[in-house]
């Protein structure tokens, strides 16, 4: 595999974890920002009822893999997969994880005074 070229400077990072290593390059950072912004949008939707911006949802979405992964993988050890389609799996655990933690924070987030969401 050939290093990606970012402003003349190599963009492979390689991370070893527990003995397995990975590859942390442009493309892979693309596609967690693509997954989180899908399991974001779709999690704020469903949990909150409205969405929280482009960046709100990719953050969530993030976090929300890493919490699907821990929590269902690590600690539940539950493996969700749609056979030949990982990119789909990873939509799926990002998007449990994004909204357990969307109704976690809704569940301890106090309401603001004086604050009301409008329906248009």
């Amino acid at each position: 595999m050939t290093p990606s070229v970012v402003f003349g400077v190599y963009s492979n990072m390689v991370i070893t974890i527990n003995g397995a290593t990975f590859t942390l390059d442009l493309d892979t950072i693309l596609i967690w920002a693509l997954v989180g912004l899908v399991a974001g949008f779709f999690a704020s939707h469903i949990a909150l009822g409205h969405g929280l911006g482009l960046l709100g949802d990719i953050v969530v979405g993030i976090i929300g893999a890493f919490i699907g992964g821990f929590l269902l993988l690590g600690v539940l050890h539950i493996s969700i997969g749609v056979a030949g389609h990982p990119l789909i799996t990873q939509m799926l655990m990002a998007f449990i994880g994004a909204a357990i933690l969307l109704l976690i924070v809704r569940l301890f987030g106090g309401r603001r005074s004086g604050y009301r969401r409008r329906a248009f």
